[in-house]
């Protein structure tokens, strides 16, 4: 194969899939661009960034030697975008609680798991005589 890996080449877009488009780099030989690698930002469509008979600049990403496959990136010959800086919602701190006492032990917290739910089942067995 005469198409290493990491050269930029010039190929006309042959046909469209769903998954990505064909690229005819020369008269024999023709790689695939994924969806995913057509632009830097999300593709829902193909057809709204490429048609058949565009030229396109294309990076070479992989050749497969026994099959002859030839993957290709479209968004790797351009420049990355500047990332957004997006503010993000500051969140709010639980309140604190004022009887709160910081780290207690295991058995400390048992203690009073036991005396709530001995209190709530003091409770149902009140409502359950009346």
């Amino acid at each position: 194969m005469k198409y290493e890996v990491g050269s930029i080449v010039e190929g006309k877009v042959t046909g469209i899939k769903p998954f990505g488009a064909f690229v005819a780099l020369d008269d024999q030989h023709q790689g695939l661009v994924h969806i995913s690698e057509v632009s830097h930002d999300y593709v829902k469509d193909i057809n709204d960034h490429l048609s058949v008979g565009d030229a396109v600049e294309v990076k070479v990403m992989n050749v497969e030697e026994d099959s002859g496959k030839i993957s290709l990136s479209i968004r790797k010959t351009q420049a990355a975008p500047e990332p957004k800086q997006q503010q993000r919602p500051r969140r709010k701190r639980p309140a604190q609680n004022d009887n709160a006492q910081g780290f207690n032990t295991l058995e400390d917290k048992l203690k009073v798991w036991l005396k709530e739910s001995n209190d709530r089942q003091a409770q149902l067995n009140k409502r359950l005589k009346k």
